[in-house]
């Protein structure tokens, strides 16, 4: 929705004027009023609706960093499986 809305803001625009439509965006001050703005939606969503979800997306959220952070190894270990099945010497 939010792509939607600023490609149609985007779309009427010159190539020259992209810059200073842009640069704005890309202030201090607009990210820190739009990640307020965010959870503030968050809050009134979520929150404050006694809802489930924020305890599924902490529970998704944990396992999704999980798995990041375990996935450097686990490719380690299946270049060296694939490298030792590769020269016959089984570990």
């Amino acid at each position: 929705m939010a792509m939607r809305s600023f490609y149609n803001e985007v779309k009427g625009l010159k190539v020259k004027e992209l810059p200073s439509h842009l640069k704005p965006m890309f202030s201090i001050d607009f990210v820190k009023n739009s990640i307020s703005r965010g959870l503030d939606n968050y809050h009134r969503k979520y929150i404050m609706t006694d809802s489930f979800a924020p305890l599924y997306h902490v529970v998704i959220g944990g396992m999704i960093f999980s798995y990041l952070v375990a996935l450097p190894e686990e490719r380690r270990h299946l270049q060296h499986q694939q490298h030792a099945k590769e020269h016959a010497g089984g570990h």
